[in-house]
């Protein structure tokens, strides 16, 4: 727990006095929890106030600016603890963490003349040892394909895809309808608007759905995913059986 040391509290409805962190270990992408204490030192109760956070540059530019919120409320002059919720900001390397209050639609305390805590955090890369692939067989993966989600997961990406190409090396086969956003081309694609098939997970991750009878995983929640074309798998189509003479 570091303490806070004393700051300039402004006179007004909303202030706030910091009176103490404790940032853990974070790791990129991942969530975790920052033990606060802090008092209302303004003359109006807190009703409505989240406490969040901003990930800023060396130089104090924002890289993420708006982060998870956690709901606080107090008395005049009363003392609360919260533990916060934080998500690591991608990639990993050296930030500056800057926590404020927010009254939603309106404006940051730090907006006010209140103190904003900041400090240097080294983000570590995200521990992948516990990724699963989903991976059926029938499915063959690319000689760097373990190589690059490897690196996408230490990157901070819970949840990591990619192309699916159809049929054999040789011999083209059009993809089933249900495949063709997965054809092979092109890098990252941030936007990607459709399920990650044959994805690779960090737990608690688990597929929860399906594209052409593969195992996809569709965003939701807050955890950080990516989709790379350059991550490539080959999908190669059932043989026909024939039918008895």
């Amino acid at each position: 727990m570091q303490r806070i040391g004393d700051h300039h509290v402004p006179s007004g409805p909303l202030a706030v006095r910091w009176l103490a962190l404790a940032v853990p270990h974070v790791q990129a992408g991942a969530r975790t929890h920052v033990h606060v204490e802090l008092e209302n030192a303004g003359s109006a109760p807190w009703r409505a106030l989240n406490v969040s956070y901003h990930w800023l540059d060396e130089r104090g530019n924002p890289i993420q600016w708006d982060g998870i919120r956690t709901p606080i409320d107090a008395a005049q002059g009363e003392r609360r603890e919260v533990d916060a919720a934080l998500r690591g900001p991608i990639p990993p390397g050296r930030y500056r963490l800057a926590f404020d209050l927010v009254d939603e639609n309106r404006y940051w305390l730090a907006e006010l003349g209140n103190h904003s805590p900041t400090f240097d955090v080294d983000v570590a890369p995200r521990d992948a040892t516990a990724a699963r692939a989903f991976v059926p067989n029938g499915v063959e993966v690319a000689p760097d394909w373990e190589e690059r989600v490897y690196v996408a997961h230490t990157e901070g990406y819970a949840a990591v895809g990619g192309s699916l190409a159809y049929g054999g090396p040789r011999r083209r086969r059009p993809p089933p309808e249900e495949l063709e956003p997965y054809a092979p081309g092109g890098g990252r694609n941030p936007a990607f608007a459709h399920p990650l098939v044959c994805p690779s997970l960090i737990p608690p991750l688990e597929p929860n759905t399906e594209v052409h009878g593969l195992p996809a995983w569709h965003p939701e929640g807050d955890e950080p995913w990516l989709y790379d074309a350059r991550i490539a798998l080959r999908l190669r189509p059932r043989r026909r059986s024939r039918p008895p003479t």
